[in-house]
């Protein structure tokens, strides 16, 4: 079996993260990418949607990474209490 190199440029921390996650799932970064490669070649396409978000969900998600109208709970009962 012949291998090929792929290199990659990515964020000190999104890495380090990503890492953390696939050591606790046993999963080397290089398995992680073969498994996702061979995804992408089952599928013939990426496996997972990718969509761009319309205008509210765009201003949604940048309130809440900024902190803004996030609300918090201790567990999922109080959650869904709330939607009602």
């Amino acid at each position: 079996m012949k291998t090929a190199i792929i290199h990659a440029r990515i964020e000190p921390s999104v890495k380090h993260q990503a890492e953390g996650i696939l050591h606790e799932l046993g999963l080397s970064p290089t398995e992680a990418i073969r498994i996702f490669y061979q995804q992408i070649t089952l599928r013939r396409g990426i496996p997972f949607s990718l969509d761009v978000p319309n205008e509210l969900t765009a201003a949604t998600l940048k309130k809440s990474r900024r902190g803004e109208d996030v609300q918090e709970f201790t567990d999922l009962d109080t959650m869904f209490k709330s939607w009602k």
